[in-house]
C-alpha cells in the first residue's frame, strides 16, 4: 500500500544522511519533499502540515549528538513523529466478561469478512465468539457470515426474514448466555453513503447491546473519504476504534495516516488480505517502520511462529544437517513458506527489502511456481530418491509439467549444489561440536 509514500521518503532519506550539519535551509528543503510525499498520499492536509511543523521544530531545535549524523537524527524524528500520528502504541481490545462488539460501516467496506477474521483471532486467545448476523437488509451477508463461522467453527445467529435487529439481538444474548459464549460479534448492516435511517437503527442497537467496543471497518482504498466517514460515524455512535482493510492493495495510505489525529480514535487491527489469517493487530511503531523502509521483522517472526509447525522444521532441520535432504522436502518448504504470504510481502517486512524491484520478486514467484510443477510431477519415489532420474524420466516430467527438458535439468544441477551445501555445513556443525562448539585456531 505505502510502497509509493516509501520510495519518495527513501530518496529524501538519502540525502538527509549525506548532511554535514542541520540549517533551517536544508532541513526546510527535504521537509517540503516529505510534505509533498505526505500529500501525495492522500493524507489529510492539516494532518500534513502540523507534521511537517512538529518535525522541523524538533530538527532544529535538537542538540546534535557526536555518534549520530544529523540527517540520521532527522530521520529518527521523522519516524518518532510518524509512530505518534499513527497512534503511539498498539490499542488493544476492551474486553471484560461478557461483551459485545458492534462493527459498522459502509456498505463493501468487509464488515462481514472482518468479524469472522475478528472471531477467528479472538478464538484463538482463548474467548468464545459468537457471530450474529444482524443486516437484515441482505440475506446475501447472512449467508456469508455463516460460511465464515463454519470455516472457523464459531456458532453464528442467523434469523432470515426478521427485519428487527433489537429481536435478532435478543436472540443472541440469550444464546450467548445459554452457551457460555463470552464475545458476540454484531455484523451490521452499511449503506453506499450515510444515511439518517441507517445511524438510527446503529443507534437503537448499540442502546439496546451496549457494547463495549463499537469498530468502524473503513477500506483504506478510499482514502481521505475514509476520514469524513469516520468523523460521521464518530459522531453518531461515539466509536472506540477502527480497522482498516485491504491494507495489502494499492491504495495510497492517507486514510491510515490521518485516522487517529483527526478522530482521535485508534486504528485497531487491519487486513492484510483475503483470508481469514490475514488479520493483524495495528502496531503503529511496526507500520511506520514499514513505511520507512526499514522492514517490520517483528511482524513476520509473529506470523511464522503462528504459520509453521516447530517439529516438523526440527525434523527438517535434522535431515539437512545429515544431508538427507530430498525433493519432496523442498517442495514441503516451498509451501510452507507460500503460507506466510507473498514474496513481495515478505521481503516487504525485511530491512531494505522495499529497495528490490516488484518485477524481480514477480519474475522470483514464477520460478518458485515452475519448480514447483516440476517436482509435483515427478513420483514420490523420484521426488525421495532424484538420482534415479534418467533422461527418459526428465524428458516425461519436462512434459507433464509443461516446460523443457533444460528447465528440468536446471532445478536437478542447483538441488544437487544445494545439497552438497548442507553436507559441508552438516559436517563443520559435527566439528565444531566435538570442539565444544569453537572454530579451529580459536583460544580456548
Amino acid at each position: 500500500m505505502f510502497d509509493s509514500l516509501t520510495n519518495k521518503l527513501q530518496k529524501v532519506f538519502k540525502d538527509l544522511r549525506g548532511l554535514g550539519k542541520i540549517s533551517e535551509s536544508n532541513v526546510g528543503d527535504s521537509l517540503r519533499e516529505v510534505r509533498m510525499a505526505l500529500l501525495e498520499a492522500d493524507v489529510n492536509f492539516i494532518v500534513a502540515r502540523d507534521f511537517i511543523e512538529r518535525v522541523k521544530e524538533k530538527s532544529l531545535g535538537a542538540e546534535v549528538i557526536q555518534s549520530v549524523q544529523p540527517g540520521q537524527q532527522i530521520v529518527k524524528i521523522i519516524y518518532d513523529e510518524l509512530v505518534g500520528l499513527l497512534g503511539s502504541e498498539n490499542a488493544s481490545l476492551n474486553l471484560s466478561g461478557t461483551a459485545s462488539i458492534l462493527m459498522c460501516g459502509l456498505h463493501g467496506s468487509g464488515k462481514t469478512t472482518s468479524s469472522g477474521k475478528l472471531a477467528r483471532l479472538l478464538q484463538k486467545q482463548g474467548r468464545a465468539p459468537l457471530l450474529v448476523a444482524a443486516d437484515v437488509y441482505r440475506p446475501a451477508a447472512m449467508d456469508q457470515l455463516a460460511t465464515l463461522g463454519k470455516q472457523i467453527d464459531v456458532p453464528v445467529i442467523v434469523m432470515k426474514g426478521e427485519t428487527d435487529v433489537l429481536k435478532i439481538a435478543r436472540e443472541a444474548l440469550a444464546f450467548a448466555a445459554a452457551n457460555n459464549r463470552a464475545t458476540l460479534i454484531f455484523d451490521t448492516a452499511g449503506r453506499l453513503q450515510i444515511d439518517e435511517a441507517l445511524v438510527q437503527e446503529l443507534v437503537r442497537l448499540r442502546d439496546f447491546i451496549k457494547p463495549q467496543e463499537i469498530l468502524l471497518v473503513l477500506d483504506a482504498a478510499t482514502g481521505q473519504e475514509a476520514v469524513n466517514v469516520a468523523t460521521h460515524f464518530d459522531q453518531a455512535l461515539q466509536i472506540t476504534g477502527s480497522i482498516l482493510t485491504r491494507l495489502d492493495g494499492d491504495a495510497r495510505g492517507g486514510a491510515a495516516l490521518s485516522m487517529k489525529s483527526v478522530t482521535g480514535k485508534p486504528i485497531k487491527f487491519v487486513g492484510v488480505g483475503e483470508k481469514l489469517d490475514e488479520f493483524e493487530p495495528f502496531h503503529p511503531e511496526r507500520m511506520a517502520s514499514r513505511i520507512l523502509g526499514m522492514g517490520d521483522v517483528v511482524s513476520l517472526v509473529e506470523r511464522a511462529a503462528e504459520t509453521v509447525d516447530m517439529d516438523e522444521a526440527k525434523r527438517m532441520e535434522e535431515k539437512m544437517r545429515k544431508g538427507q535432504f530430498s525433493l519432496e522436502d523442498f517442495l514441503d518448504q516451498m509451501r510452507a513458506m507460500k503460507k506466510l504470504g507473498s514474496l513481495e510481502k515478505i521481503v516487504g517486512m525485511l530491512p531494505g527489502g522495499g529497495e528490490i524491484k516488484p518485477e524481480e520478486l514477480q519474475k522470483q514467484e514464477k520460478e518458485f511456481k515452475r519448480m514447483e510443477g516440476i517436482i509435483c510431477a515427478m513420483t514420490p519415489q523420484e521426488r525421495r530418491s532424484p538420482q534415479i532420474l534418467n533422461a527418459k524420466r526428465r524428458l516425461r516430467i519436462a512434459g507433464g509439467s509443461g516446460v523443457k527438458v533444460a528447465e528440468v535439468n536446471t532445478l536437478m544441477n542447483k538441488f544437487a549444489q544445494m545439497q552438497q551445501m548442507m553436507k559441508k555445513f552438516g559436517k563443520m556443525q559435527k566439528m565444531m561440536g566435538r570442539m565444544g562448539g569453537k572454530m579451529p585456531g580459536m583460544m580456548p
